[in-house]
């Protein structure tokens, strides 16, 4: 079996990645052709979707955090219709009924919790980039290479049976050794930009408008030296 990795969903620039992805969808009721970078059946999964025209769905199957690429979607529930540009971000909360428009061409990330629960609380959540943020956790000084940094978060949206956080947060420069990473997480980076070391000992570096998907067990350093703010999805 392979180890785990990190994996870049998609540059800033519209670039190509080095990615391998997949194409398919997550289940029947997935109203997506998708290109999956990573796919735990029935945990999480993380990718990327290009699509134009009209989606609809009754009852949303999955808790999906979107962050667009390039185009323009407009996402429309019973109450809320939110559009979103290159650079915008909101989560998709299972069972919502949901109108999608998509530009042409549109491109956008992708971290959906695909954990088949019962419990439903329907609706849109925008990310705003600029939330007040308050004080979390920084590192631990067993991994940490540099003084300790001044960390801030703060979750937007938070799904107790399946224990996913979704929100911002940001962090002084700070470099730490390798380890196994504790959480699978996606990283869309606001501000700032931040080297990963793999596993192989290869350098990954996420610049500002950049995605990347981190799997839990995945081990891998970090390295930045400016001010970093991101978009994050955890688990």
């Amino acid at each position: 079996m392979l180890e785990p990795t990190a994996v870049l969903l998609a540059h800033a620039d519209g670039s190509p990645v080095p990615t391998k992805f997949t194409p398919g969808s997550l289940g029947i009721n997935d109203p997506f052709d998708r290109h999956i970078a990573y796919n735990e059946p029935q945990d999480i999964a993380a990718g990327v979707v290009q699509a134009s025209g009209q989606f609809s769905v009754d009852d949303y199957p999955y808790s999906e955090m979107i962050v667009v690429h390039a185009g323009r979607i407009t996402l429309q529930s019973q109450d809320c219709t939110l559009q979103l540009n290159p650079g915008d971000s909101a989560v998709i909360a299972r069972g919502t009924s949901l109108q999608i428009e998509a530009q042409p061409d549109s491109l956008w990330a992708f971290c959906a919790d695909t954990q088949p629960i019962e419990e439903r609380h329907p609706g849109l959540t925008a990310l705003p980039p600029l939330t007040l943020l308050s004080p979390s956790a920084a590192p631990g000084p067993e991994i940490l290479i540099s003084p300790a940094p001044q960390c801030r978060s703060n979750n937007l949206f938070v799904e107790e049976p399946t224990n996913l956080r979704i929100g911002i947060w940001d962090s002084t420069p700070y470099t730490r050794g390798a380890r196994p990473h504790m959480l699978h997480e996606l990283m869309h980076l606001l501000e700032g930009s931040v080297t990963l070391q793999l596993a192989d000992g290869t350098d990954l570096k996420v610049n500002t408008g950049d995605t990347v998907f981190v799997p839990r067990g995945a081990p891998c350093a970090w390295h930045s030296s400016v001010y970093v703010r991101k978009f994050y999805v955890v688990k």
